[in-house]
């Protein structure tokens, strides 16, 4: 674990991966809620988590050094059910990547359980892990230039749903229907880092267009 001072008020904490930065990330959000911390912000990306609004960064830098990271433990709230269909422009091209039939694709997306890492690039926008390393996808070598909202998506270890339309380079794999950003709903995100994530299998109604 490194951590590096960001202004007066704040800490950056670098782990060594991904499922660490998930447990820091629960670690001090329950520290938070039963009052042991005092933070305004807590922002979790690939290996990283952002503290803003630290009374004294110095400290708590040193505190969290001097010990390994707890385990992540289990959400005790329920799953985000998202309906997709599995008929992404890509999905034939994630089918010979990984060795296997389109339908097998599907089989095996929709199997896993996933769990939201992070957040962003768009708001709603959540980076999900879950998927075994062996299924892992590059992204397109030629990214689009318009990726339409509800696309279901691959790129590296990451499954993401586009909220909104919008370049990307990701391999789209589905479409759902599912609203990810409403600003008039509270909150206005479905998925936070932590959620609990599936995609059910619905029967597609044409092809990406």
């Amino acid at each position: 674990m490194r951590t590096l001072p960001v202004g007066p008020d704040a800490l950056l904490v670098e782990v060594a991966s991904g499922e660490e930065a998930q447990a820091l990330h629960a670690d001090l959000l329950r520290r938070r809620a039963e009052g042991s911390l005092t933070v305004r912000e807590i922002v979790p990306a690939a290996r990283t988590v952002l503290l803003d609004g630290l009374p004294a960064p110095a400290r708590l830098a040193a505190e969290l050094t001097s010990r390994p990271v707890p385990p992540l433990p289990p959400r005790a709230d329920g799953t985000v059910e998202i309906p997709v269909r599995y008929d992404g422009p890509d999905l034939a091209d994630v089918a010979a990547h990984w060795g296997v039939g389109e339908a097998e694709v599907a089989r095996i997306h929709a199997d896993a359980e996933f769990r939201v890492a992070f957040c962003g690039f768009a708001p709603g926008f959540g980076y999900l892990t879950g998927l075994p390393a062996r299924y892992e996808v590059p992204r397109r070598s030629a990214p689009r230039t318009s990726v339409p909202a509800g696309s279901v998506a691959l790129a590296g270890p990451y499954t993401g749903v586009y909220p909104r339309s919008s370049p990307g380079g990701w391999q789209l794999i589905g479409t759902t229907d599912v609203v990810l950003w409403d600003h008039t709903r509270e909150p206005a995100a479905l998925l936070s880092p932590g959620t609990r994530v599936r995609f059910v299998p619905v029967a597609p109604t044409g092809p990406v267009t």
